[in-house]
Protein backbone atom coordinates (compact mmCIF):
# COMPACT_ATOMS: atom_id res chain seq x y z
CA UNK A 1 0.00 0.00 0.00
CA UNK A 2 2.24 2.78 -1.26
CA UNK A 3 0.65 6.18 -0.86
CA UNK A 4 2.84 9.27 -1.31
CA UNK A 5 1.16 12.64 -0.79
CA UNK A 6 2.31 16.24 -1.14
CA UNK A 7 0.87 19.12 0.89
CA UNK A 8 1.58 22.80 1.57
CA UNK A 9 1.34 24.70 4.86
CA UNK A 10 1.72 28.50 4.90
CA UNK A 11 3.21 28.50 1.39
CA UNK A 12 2.17 28.14 -2.21
CA UNK A 13 4.33 25.76 -4.23
CA UNK A 14 3.48 23.31 -6.99
CA UNK A 15 5.50 20.11 -7.11
CA UNK A 16 6.13 19.08 -10.69
CA UNK A 17 6.20 15.56 -12.08
CA UNK A 18 4.53 14.01 -9.04
CA UNK A 19 4.17 10.60 -10.65
CA UNK A 20 7.91 10.43 -11.43
CA UNK A 21 8.73 11.58 -7.88
CA UNK A 22 6.44 8.96 -6.37
CA UNK A 23 8.08 6.26 -8.49
CA UNK A 24 11.57 7.48 -7.53
CA UNK A 25 10.75 7.57 -3.82
CA UNK A 26 9.17 4.10 -3.96
CA UNK A 27 12.16 2.71 -5.86
CA UNK A 28 14.58 4.26 -3.35
CA UNK A 29 12.72 2.65 -0.46
CA UNK A 30 12.64 -0.69 -2.29
CA UNK A 31 16.39 -0.49 -3.01
CA UNK A 32 16.90 -0.01 0.73
CA UNK A 33 15.04 -3.26 1.39
CA UNK A 34 11.89 -1.64 2.72
CA UNK A 35 8.28 -1.31 1.56
CA UNK A 36 6.68 2.10 1.21
CA UNK A 37 3.47 2.74 3.09
CA UNK A 38 1.81 6.10 3.61
CA UNK A 39 4.24 9.01 3.23
CA UNK A 40 3.32 12.67 3.48
CA UNK A 41 5.62 15.46 2.34
CA UNK A 42 4.49 18.76 3.82
CA UNK A 43 6.15 21.85 2.39
CA UNK A 44 6.03 24.83 4.71
CA UNK A 45 7.85 28.02 5.65
CA UNK A 46 10.49 28.65 8.32
CA UNK A 47 7.97 29.89 10.87
CA UNK A 48 5.85 26.75 10.62
CA UNK A 49 8.82 24.37 10.84
CA UNK A 50 10.52 26.37 13.60
CA UNK A 51 7.37 26.14 15.73
CA UNK A 52 7.29 22.37 15.21
CA UNK A 53 11.00 22.07 15.96
CA UNK A 54 10.52 23.89 19.25
CA UNK A 55 7.32 22.05 20.19
CA UNK A 56 8.42 18.50 19.44
CA UNK A 57 12.22 18.57 19.72
CA UNK A 58 12.74 21.58 22.00
CA UNK A 59 15.21 23.04 19.44
CA UNK A 60 15.25 26.77 18.78
CA UNK A 61 17.36 26.51 15.62
CA UNK A 62 16.23 26.69 12.00
CA UNK A 63 16.18 23.45 10.08
CA UNK A 64 15.25 22.40 6.57
CA UNK A 65 13.50 19.17 7.53
CA UNK A 66 11.73 17.33 10.33
CA UNK A 67 10.81 13.67 9.90
CA UNK A 68 8.24 11.82 11.98
CA UNK A 69 7.62 8.08 11.58
CA UNK A 70 3.90 7.38 11.85
CA UNK A 71 3.49 3.59 11.76
CA UNK A 72 6.32 1.45 13.01
CA UNK A 73 4.06 -1.54 13.69
CA UNK A 74 3.04 -2.46 10.14
CA UNK A 75 6.53 -3.06 8.76
CA UNK A 76 5.80 -0.47 6.07
CA UNK A 77 7.81 2.74 5.86
CA UNK A 78 5.31 5.42 6.88
CA UNK A 79 5.83 8.98 7.99
CA UNK A 80 5.35 12.71 7.75
CA UNK A 81 8.23 14.71 6.31
CA UNK A 82 8.04 18.47 6.90
CA UNK A 83 10.29 20.57 4.67
CA UNK A 84 10.96 24.29 4.95
CA UNK A 85 10.81 25.65 1.42
CA UNK A 86 12.44 28.81 2.79
CA UNK A 87 15.54 26.78 3.76
CA UNK A 88 15.43 24.87 0.47
CA UNK A 89 15.43 28.12 -1.51
CA UNK A 90 18.29 29.60 0.50
CA UNK A 91 20.33 26.40 0.27
CA UNK A 92 19.73 26.19 -3.48
CA UNK A 93 21.31 29.63 -3.83
CA UNK A 94 24.11 28.77 -1.41
CA UNK A 95 24.98 25.51 -3.18
CA UNK A 96 24.29 26.83 -6.71
CA UNK A 97 21.44 24.37 -7.34
CA UNK A 98 18.00 24.74 -8.83
CA UNK A 99 15.30 24.85 -6.15
CA UNK A 100 13.78 21.66 -7.50
CA UNK A 101 17.12 19.80 -7.23
CA UNK A 102 17.65 20.94 -3.65
CA UNK A 103 14.08 19.98 -2.78
CA UNK A 104 14.69 16.48 -4.14
CA UNK A 105 17.83 16.17 -2.02
CA UNK A 106 15.95 17.17 1.12
CA UNK A 107 13.07 14.83 0.27
CA UNK A 108 15.37 11.83 -0.08
CA UNK A 109 17.21 12.94 3.07
CA UNK A 110 13.89 12.63 4.91
CA UNK A 111 13.36 9.15 3.49
CA UNK A 112 16.85 8.15 4.68
CA UNK A 113 15.91 9.33 8.19
CA UNK A 114 12.69 7.31 8.12
CA UNK A 115 14.68 4.24 7.08
CA UNK A 116 16.84 4.76 10.13
CA UNK A 117 19.96 6.55 8.96
CA UNK A 118 21.26 9.28 11.24
CA UNK A 119 23.44 12.32 10.61
CA UNK A 120 24.64 13.29 14.06
CA UNK A 121 28.34 12.66 13.49
CA UNK A 122 30.63 13.71 10.64
CA UNK A 123 30.89 10.09 9.52
CA UNK A 124 27.10 9.64 9.49
CA UNK A 125 26.65 12.90 7.55
CA UNK A 126 29.16 11.79 4.92
CA UNK A 127 27.44 8.40 4.62
CA UNK A 128 24.01 9.99 4.20
CA UNK A 129 25.39 12.45 1.62
CA UNK A 130 26.71 9.53 -0.44
CA UNK A 131 23.31 7.82 -0.20
CA UNK A 132 21.55 11.05 -1.26
CA UNK A 133 23.95 11.52 -4.21
CA UNK A 134 23.38 7.93 -5.32
CA UNK A 135 19.59 8.13 -5.19
CA UNK A 136 19.56 11.56 -6.85
CA UNK A 137 21.55 10.02 -9.71
CA UNK A 138 18.76 7.50 -10.35
CA UNK A 139 16.03 10.18 -10.44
Amino acid sequence: MCEINFFNENISYVIRKKKALRNWISKTIEMEGRVAGSLNFILCDDDYLSAMNLKYLKHKSLTDILTFPTDEESGLLCGDIFISLTRVRENAILFDQRIEEELHRVMIHGIMHLIGYRDSSKREKEFMRRKEDFYLSVL
